[in-house]
């Protein structure tokens, strides 16, 4: 009775939802890079290395010549394919890429430099007695600088309020 229970709270959680979206998402994003990688990135690196097809770079392990890798898959050959190995490091690298990428931006959407208990304790302005956050230097409500309430020995003097 207990399986049922956690697997009802993991699908009412939205797990699986979440599960099922990135894993269309994933296929959908692969189909993109395979394509992105066969035929727009490895042609040209192809010319580079004077028409080499990355598809038939292979090695035969009976010692015997092939022409292409079909050739040699429909000789039953056993080959070590390095090549498509090539090709799939290089899609590799683009998605791990891409997600960088995307975990780069979401990590700058992010409010820069807040302590995750920031947002669940609060102080109050010594002024306008309203709540605020722990680590303010000026009070959102009144405008009063609160620098010189956390450090007395910065104190310039004289504080202003604007309101």
């Amino acid at each position: 009775m207990g399986i049922f229970h956690e697997f009802k709270q993991f699908t009412i959680r939205g797990s699986a939802v979440d599960m099922g979206v990135g894993m269309v998402l994933g296929a959908a994003f692969s189909g993109f890079i395979d394509s992105l990688v066969t035929d727009l990135l490895l042609p040209p690196i192809g010319v580079l290395y004077s028409s080499m097809n990355f598809e038939n770079m292979f090695i035969s392990l009976d010692g015997l010549f092939y022409p292409s890798l079909a050739a040699a898959k429909e000789a039953g050959a056993a080959t070590i394919n390095y090549g498509l190995f090539i090709t799939a490091f290089i899609r590799f690298i683009i998605i791990l890429f891409a997600v960088f990428l995307v975990v780069r931006q979401m990590n700058r959407w992010k409010k820069p430099h807040q302590h995750p208990l920031d947002g669940l304790t609060k102080k109050e302005c010594p002024y306008c007695c309203l709540p605020i956050p722990p680590r303010a230097v000026i009070c959102p409500h009144c405008s009063s600088s609160l620098e010189d309430q956390r450090n007395p020995s910065r104190s310039r003097g004289l504080t202003w309020r604007i309101k």
